[in-house]
C-alpha cells in the first residue's frame, strides 16, 4: 500500500526563503557596490594621486604585493559582491532564455526585485508588465511572480524540486528522500 505524500508548501523550503531574501535586497546591493567602488576610486584618487587602474598596473609591473592591506581587504570585499552579483545576473539570464516561460518570468523579477528604481505598488508593476505579459491580472501577478522565483531558486540551487523529489520517492519509496519523509 503506497504512502501518500505530504505536500509541502514551497515557502516553507529554505532555498526558496534565500532566494526571495536575495532578491528583496538585490537593488540595495547593487547600490552598495557602485557607491564602494566610487569611493574606492575617489579615496586612490586623493590618496595616491592616480587612477586605481594606473596604480595597479604599476604595481603589478613592479612586482609589490598588497597583501594585507586595507586596499587588498576592501577590494577583495567589492570583488565578493560583484561576483555574488554576476552569479544572480547570470542565473536570470538563463532562466530568461531557458525556461519554457522564460522571457515572463524574466519581466516579473525585473519589475519586482531588479529594475533600478523600485516601483510604487503592484499596480505599477502590472501596468509595466502589460506589454510582456498579456491578461496579466493580481492573481496572475502573484501566481507567475512565486512561479518565476522558484523557477530562480531552481537554477541557484539546484534542481531539486518537490516534483522531482516525488519522482524520486516513487523509485525509492524505502530511502528516506524528501526532507526525511518516506
Amino acid at each position: 500500500m503506497p504512502k501518500k505524500l505530504i505536500k509541502q508548501d514551497v515557502t516553507e523550503d529554505p532555498r526558496y526563503h534565500d532566494t526571495w531574501r536575495l532578491l528583496k535586497k538585490y537593488r540595495d546591493v547593487v547600490w552598495s557596490l557602485e557607491l564602494s567602488v566610487q569611493q574606492m576610486k575617489n579615496q586612490f584618487q586623493i590618496e595616491y594621486g592616480s587612477n586605481i587602474e594606473d596604480f595597479l598596473e604599476s604595481v603589478y609591473l613592479a612586482g609589490a604585493d598588497l597583501g594585507g592591506t586595507e586596499l587588498e581587504d576592501h577590494a577583495r570585499c567589492i570583488e565578493r559582491s560583484n561576483k555574488m552579483l554576476t552569479l544572480v545576473n547570470n542565473s536570470i539570464e538563463l532562466l530568461r532564455t531557458h525556461h519554457k516561460y522564460g522571457e515572463d518570468y524574466y519581466w516579473l523579477l525585473y519589475y519586482s526585485f531588479l529594475s533600478p528604481q523600485q516601483l510604487k505598488n503592484v499596480e505599477e508593476i502590472i501596468e509595466q508588465l502589460r506589454p510582456h505579459i498579456r491578461d496579466i491580472s493580481f492573481r496572475t501577478y502573484y501566481r507567475k511572480r512565486k512561479a518565476a522565483v522558484e523557477a530562480l531558486s531552481s537554477v541557484l540551487w539546484g534542481y531539486t524540486a518537490q516534483d522531482s523529489l516525488k519522482i524520486l520517492q516513487q523509485f525509492f519509496p524505502n530511502n528516506s528522500l524528501g526532507g526525511g519523509r518516506k
